[in-house]
């Protein structure tokens, strides 16, 4: 353990490899693929942090959480003081000990890993999290005195979630809104059930309510309120409605039946139980031959849920090498031991059905690699004469998606960019004194820990607002004396 052991030592230690189901069992349920680390495992790659003195690890953090710390406290046996150290940090750590890209971020950093392995940041943060779900009595809650201030927050994704959390510890009195009928955003009706059980979500949505925070689901700010009316009753609101809508290819044959964008697809299968119909109310098309379009995390949880429903052959079609893939590696590794194929170097140019309509193809183009574009990566360019049909009976795209404008075009004091994402300043404030926004909606299709690194920024900056104005209540009235 961390005080009996010399650096020599610790460097001596090989990273220790993540418990997981075998490929060809998990391809065919929704279990989860990751089992997580016993005991044994946990303390042996705790051990192998460095603890060093300036941990470049917690500054590539977008939530902050000190690594070092809890991980340090981990290894003394000081598990339930980890637990309350990784808690005070991170608002869903369960969540981001398994989906957030730690390889690009905490462990992209790790001084361990110019020589070998970082260590596994993410696996001791899901371990710590994970008892923490189910050792709830051991640790202290510690209530804020009430500040009289009432908070709005718009979405329970991981933005608002993050920014709920932070504000109700600091003592205001937050009320979440979300449009869907189970809390949890995209971290429901986006991720499938192999990469982050639902019940780790409820988990982690209830222990926020535990702690005082309100959510009312079924509401859809824009319809149901609108923002002003929203303004109107709160001192302060938080937009974090995502990015919701989905962007299409815009090539012929899009309106075939049996093509999906990957929000419904994975909507109807995550949050409305479509594998399980017809026990569950929604059904989903179940290909045979299910092509989806696209390369980054959403794309390969379409995918490895194609393979799951029963495909006999799931792709994956990108117009770029694997090497550009924006995926994280570990779904790209998962989805190669689950037999899912890839066709790189591939760009649709149209959707072909039979003369019922339904989708019995794609025709594509053979691309190659040209000079970097503005993201930095190099430019796919079509081959003259390559196309070709990929035959397949169902086509999911999953290329991104863009801000919905359900609910600011009820407030048109909110200024917008020529995306129609809100534009806020550093600390999350809008053009609306008082009205913060963070997540996807400003920035764009992004990670969960993003997200969650601008609700928590939000949230300090909210509280700083709402400690110097007057309480909503003597707004109120004062405008009717």
């Amino acid at each position: 353990m961390t005080a009996k052991i010399s650096t020599k030592e610790r460097l001596q230690i090989g990273r220790q490899l993540m418990p997981e189901q075998d490929s060809a069992a998990r391809a065919a349920n929704f279990q989860e693929v990751n089992l997580g680390f016993p005991e044994r495992l946990a303390l042996l790659e705790a051990d192998r942090c460095l603890q060093c003195k300036d941990p470049r690890c917690v500054s590539c953090c977008p939530v902050g959480v000190n690594i070092p710390h809890f991980i340090d406290l981990f290894a003394q046996g000081k598990i339930a003081e980890a637990a309350q150290s990784l808690l005070c940090d991170n608002a869903l750590p369960g969540v981001t000990g398994r989906v957030c890209p730690q390889e690009t971020q905490c462990e992209g950093e790790c001084v361990r890993g110019t020589k070998s392995l970082p260590v596994g940041v993410g696996h001791l943060e899901r371990y710590v999290a994970d008892w923490a779900r189910e050792h709830r009595d051991q640790l202290t809650t510690i209530r804020a005195t009430p500040t009289g201030k009432r908070v709005a927050i718009v979405g329970s994704g991981p933005s608002g979630l993050t920014a709920a959390g932070e504000l109700v510890r600091r003592g205001h009195d937050v009320t979440v809104y979300e449009a869907l009928h189970k809390p949890g955003g995209v971290l429901v009706y986006g991720i499938p059930e192999f990469r982050l059980p639902k019940k780790i979500v409820q988990q982690e949505v209830q222990r926020l309510q535990d702690m005082g925070v309100k959510i009312e689901c079924n509401v859809v700010i824009g319809r149901t309120y609108t923002l002003p009316e929203l303004r109107d009753r709160f001192d302060a609101i938080f937009i974090a409605n995502g990015a919701g809508l989905p962007v299409f290819m815009n090539v012929p044959g899009e309106n075939l039946k049996g093509v999906y964008s990957a929000n419904e697809y994975l909507t109807r299968i995550n949050l409305m139980a479509a594998y399980q119909f017809p026990h569950a109310g929604t059904p989903v098309l179940v290909g045979k031959r299910v092509a989806v379009v696209g390369g980054g995390n959403v794309a390969m949880d379409a995918v490895r849920t194609a393979k799951r429903l029963g495909a006999e052959e799931a792709m994956i079609v990108y117009r770029r090498t694997r090497d550009e893939l924006p995926a994280r590696a570990e779904e790209v590794h998962h989805a190669g031991q689950e037999g899912i194929r890839f066709e790189f170097l591939t760009a649709p140019l149209a959707v072909i059905g039979n003369d019922q309509r339904w989708v019995s193809g794609l025709q594509c183009i053979r691309m190659k690699l040209g000079a970097p574009d503005a993201s930095g990566r190099a430019r796919p360019e079509p081959i003259p004469g390559s196309e070709f049909v990929l035959p397949c009976d169902v086509v999911v795209v999953a290329i991104g998606t863009r801000a919905n404008p359900l609910l600011t075009a009820t407030c048109p004091d909110l200024k917008l960019n020529k995306h129609g994402n809100i534009i806020a300043d550093e600390q999350g404030m809008t053009s609306i004194p008082g009205v913060f926004a963070g997540g996807d909606i400003v920035r764009g299709a992004a990670t969960v820990i993003l997200a969650m690194g601008d609700g928590k920024r939000a949230a300090g900056a909210m509280d700083t607002y709402l400690k110097s104005a007057p309480a909503q209540a003597a707004r109120v009235e004062k405008r009717g004396s």
